[in-house]
């Protein structure tokens, strides 16, 4: 099994999952700004020219949260609940809301905090972040009351939903996000972060 990655947070939430299974893979890391994402070679497994991408023999899989269903599925993981379908629409609502609302969200401040110093991008865009402050404070008061009396987002206990919706929050700190007012979120990310592979995911 081959996935291939860049540092940031769609890969990173496939590589902890890996780790935290105990999965054995190649890792090929690639270098977006030497155009290795756009050879015609790496096109033929991602038209989209993005990763993580997943090669298991003949399967072939691209987006996140596609691949953490198949790791999943693989190692035998209730962190995809294949066997409960409720528990699936549960999970699938949240990795949903994340992709269509949280990434909104939190997505301009990642990328003008991590993204841009990872990948030497250029400056701030001050008026970008300020900008995006309605739309986190709307988000983040929705994902802190859903979290007032929970440990994990979805299904009373850690999956995909968790990496999901973490992958780029992880980052608040760094990142610059006015958490301030959602401790409930704040602590949920602190306690994701005792599990070692979402601590550390990235490969040696």
């Amino acid at each position: 099994m081959q996935i291939y990655w860049i540092k940031a947070q769609a890969p990173l939430r496939v590589l902890a999952l890996c780790k935290h299974l105990g999965l054995q893979a190649e890792f090929i890391q690639l270098d977006p700004t030497n155009g290795s994402l756009k050879t015609d070679e790496f096109a033929k497994l991602n038209p989209n020219m993005k990763v993580p991408v997943l090669v298991d023999g003949d399967t072939v899989l691209w987006e996140a949260s596609a691949i953490m269903v198949y790791l999943c599925n693989k190692a035998g993981s209730s962190l995809w609940p294949a066997n409960n379908p409720a528990e699936q629409v549960e999970v699938i609502k949240w990795l949903s809301w994340n992709d269509c609302h949280w990434m909104e969200a939190v997505g301009t401040f990642y990328f003008e905090h991590i993204v841009k110093s990872t990948f030497s991008f250029g400056q701030l865009d001050i008026p970008a972040i300020e900008g995006s402050l309605p739309t986190f404070h709307h988000y983040a008061g929705i994902l802190n009351q859903h979290l007032q009396d929970r440990t994990y987002a979805a299904c009373n206990r850690l999956t995909i939903a968790d990496f999901q919706l973490a992958s780029m929050a992880r980052y608040w700190r760094e990142a610059k996000m006015p958490m301030g007012d959602y401790p409930n979120i704040t602590s949920w990310l602190d306690r994701l972060m005792r599990l070692p592979a979402w601590a550390e995911p990235w490969p040696a």
